[in-house]
Order: C-alpha cells, then structure tokens, then sequence
C-alpha cells in the first residue's frame, strides 16, 4: 500500500501540515524540522511525485477551482483557504476563470476534465447548472461555493446571508431609523437574492413597509455601486442609511459620496455586506457583515476530499458558514 502525507505525519510526529510544508520547502519549516521529515520519508518510502502516485492510485492530485473573475477578492481569499487546506493533503490546485460567462464557465469545465482533476470547486457565474452534469458522468464530485445552481445537485458552501443581513438591518431599525436604501446585485444570484430577504424580512418584523423607491438592483460591481448610490441620493428624501450588497459595490457607492460630498443633502450611512480595506476610515460605512472567507474555502475543501477518498458517499451537502456583524460608532 502506498503511503501517504499522513503515514509521513504520523511516524514523524508531526501534522500534515508541517509535512506538506516541508514538501513544498517552505521556509518557516526549521532545518531540524525539515532532515527529520525527509528521514521518515526516505524510511517508509513516500514518494511526494504526483505523477507517480498517480500512476497508483489513478489520481491525477489536483483539483479544479473554477471562478466568475481573477480580480475579486472574495473569490481568491477562497481560492486560498482551498488551496491551504488541499495542500495537506498533498493535492495542488489549478485556478481558471469563466469570465462571468456561461458559454466560458463550460469551456473550462471541459477543459479541467480533460486535464483529469480529481474534484472540482466551483463559483457559478449564473443560476444553471446543467453542464456540470459532465463532470458526474466522469466520477469527478463537485462542490459549489456562495451560489446555488438549479438543475444540479450536489454540496455547497454557503454563508447565511440571510441572517447576516437581518441582524445588521435589525440593528438600524432598533435605533428608530426607519429608512434604509438597499443596493443590490443580479436576484438570479443565491448570494444576492438571499440578501435582499434578509433586508425583507427585516422590515417585515418590525412593521416597515418597504419602499420601493428606496430599493435598486444591478450587480456586483463598482459602477453599478456608483450608479446606484447616485440614483438613492438624488432622490427629493434620500435615506440616512443604505444597505450595500457586496464589496465591488460598496467600493464605487463611496467612491460616489466622495466625489460629491460637499453637495450632498443627506450624508448616509452605510452598512456593507462584505468588508474594504480602510472601510471605518473613509467615514461612511458604520456596519460591516464580515464572511468567514478562509473557512468557506477550507470547509468546501474537506467536502471534496471526502468525496474524492469516498470517505463520504452520501447525499448533497449544503453548509452555511456563520456572518459576524460589526459595527462603528452608530449612536
């Protein structure tokens, strides 16, 4: 029987994640640390060629992170917990991006399987699913992060956004602010259509009748932020607080309130979905709903590996990752 990173780990003394540190030369790793590992490497015959171990065990050791975009944080942050947490157990990871594009996000599926990854971790760019039927007719499990597709089954990771939104709505509500504007994104989108209940619900508990002209949907992005923050202010009562949707959005709405603060009539106040850097800095934002971005990606991991070892063979799992309101100076 092959060893494994953990057969190293456990003659060793040490965690898989030192030992995958060690095979990847990392430089925290102490001299001392590294000739100990390497002894027990040499001694029960562990060899760190994927190739190699492909070649026994019919695994090519890589697995298949497919994005809308390369330049959102968010989606990287998860790309590395992924990566961290695949990395102990010896498995590396190619990245590809479907440009927020259907007919691209199905081209790179094509083209990862046909580089037989063992597993596939997937943001959809939209709410079909359909293609990724390919990847289960070859045995190669799929696991979803932050939206949900239909027509396709499978495990998911999520953050309860619903929730999130609720307690920082909640929150505004409770100091007699009854006027909230909402930024939204594409309602297709789990991650946006679930936030926009959140903000629902919300007003609902407490009595508020929602106020359509207080509500705008566009997309993740920061000129659809800027566009809609623009739209909100110059309305003839423009409200004291606005929710904003994610982070690309909440990035051009203050982009706008910069650029025009001397002639704003209200100066508002924004809770953000999602957390800048410098946020409380810029004087705005007072409420940020924080995603555990590190532990989706490292959660959406373990799902794969315990499919790809069938160490799990069950039904769709779906886990939804708790928020962590945080606020600033809202008295």
């Amino acid at each position: 029987m092959a060893m494994t990173v953990k057969d190293v780990a456990f003659r060793s003394g040490f965690s898989t994640a030192t030992v995958s540190r060690v095979l990847n030369s990392d430089p925290r790793i102490s001299l001392e640390t590294s000739d100990k590992v390497r002894r027990v490497m040499a001694e029960i015959g562990y060899s760190p060629n994927h190739f190699a171990r492909g070649l026994k065990t019919s695994r090519s050791y890589t697995v298949g992170f497919l994005a809308p975009e390369f330049h959102n944080e968010f989606f990287m942050g998860i790309a590395q917990g992924v990566e961290n947490r695949l990395r102990e157990d010896g498995f590396s990871l190619v990245i590809c991006s479907s440009s927020e594009r259907s007919d691209q996000e199905q081209s790179r599926l094509q083209t990862l399987l046909n580089q037989g990854v063992d597993g596939l971790i997937v943001i959809p760019s939209g709410p079909t699913g359909r293609h990724f039927e390919a990847a289960r007719l070859r045995g190669v499990p799929v696991v979803l992060v932050d939206r949900i597709v239909e027509d396709f089954s499978t495990d998911a990771v999520l953050v309860d956004n619903i929730n999130g939104t609720y307690q920082s709505i909640e929150l505004i509500l409770l100091k007699g602010i009854t006027r909230v504007g909402f930024l939204g994104g594409n309602q297709s989108l789990t991650s946006a259509r679930e936030r926009y209940d959140g903000y629902r619900r919300a007003l609902d508990d407490y009595r508020v009748i929602l106020d359509p002209n207080l509500v705008r949907f566009g997309d993740f992005h920061s000129q659809s932020g800027y566009t809609l923050m623009k739209e909100l202010m110059e309305l003839s009562d423009p409200p004291p607080w606005v929710f904003v949707s994610n982070y690309f959005m909440h990035v051009g709405a203050t982009r706008y309130l910069m650029e025009h603060r001397g002639s704003l009539a209200v100066v508002p106040s924004i809770v953000s979905f999602d957390e800048m850097e410098l946020t409380f800095t810029l004087g705005y934002c007072r409420l940020i709903i924080r995603q555990p971005i590190r532990d989706i990606g490292t959660r959406a991991a373990e799902f794969l590996l315990s499919r790809i070892s069938t160490e799990f063979v069950g039904g769709p799992r779906l886990a939804r990752l708790k928020t962590e309101l945080i606020s600033h100076a809202i008295d």
